[in-house]
């Protein structure tokens, strides 16, 4: 990604050395102390819609859809700005049915739908603000869900969600550093811009986080990101 995008330091520092500690340091610590939601929870969610035919929108380590388990029958599409990213979960998941794709959520997706399921499980709060603009990001993945798709996930919410003295703090510093831009990020205004893209929307706030599942895409028009 240009170090120039609005969206770069959002995904900068996933480099090959942090993604090595990044299941001890951000699952093992900040998820269940800092953010108050265990990692099997998240889990679970995977497990719950995985489809066919998936879509995951920043995987991280690949940790979620590993422990979710992955069946042979299951054709998965990693998606990231960052290669680092793709090649690390992708060497997770080997021997499993796995493309990757390295592009922006936040712009026309270069993939061919459509998927039964697709996640973007820690991925809002670290686009850039404020919450209406990252919209497009829901629209670009609804355009690419079959009509009976879902997307599922979770993003750490702002100010309003339900903090303690240290998940403020850490909330805070990664917004001064541009690593978080999501300080205005409400469950409401979350609910609005899923809402824009899908039907139904569930949305439960767990610590200071929100999980959410969108099924009934309001469009379904698979897209090769050449529009």
């Amino acid at each position: 990604m240009d170090r120039d995008d609005a969206a770069y330091k959002g995904q900068r520092e996933y480099t090959r050395p942090f993604l090595t500690i990044y299941d001890s340091l951000v699952l093992g610590f900040f998820a269940p102390v800092v953010w108050r939601i265990p990692p099997a929870r998240l889990v679970e969610e995977y497990r719950r819609h995985l489809g066919d035919r998936h879509l995951d929108v920043g995987p991280g380590t690949g940790y979620f859809l590993d422990r979710a388990g992955i069946h042979d029958h299951q054709a998965v599409t990693l998606l990231d700005p960052n290669r680092n990213v793709l090649e690390f979960a992708s060497r997770r998941l080997q021997g499993h049915d796995v493309t990757l794709i390295e592009a922006d959520v936040c712009k026309p997706l270069p993939v061919h739908g459509p998927f039964d399921s697709a996640a973007l499980s820690g991925v809002l709060h670290c686009l850039p603000g404020p919450l209406p603009r990252k919209a497009v990001a829901i629209a670009n993945v609804a355009a690419v869900l079959a009509p009976t798709g879902v997307l599922f996930g979770a993003t750490i919410l702002g100010d309003s969600g339900h903090s303690t003295r240290l998940s403020r703090t850490v909330l805070r510093t990664n917004n001064r550093r541009g690593t978080f831009d999501n300080l205005g990020d409400t469950l409401e205004g979350l609910r609005e811009i899923l809402e824009a893209s899908f039907e139904d929307v569930e949305l439960e706030a767990v610590g200071s986080m929100a999980i959410f599942a969108a099924t009934g895409p309001r469009v379904n028009q698979p897209t090769d990101g050449t529009l």
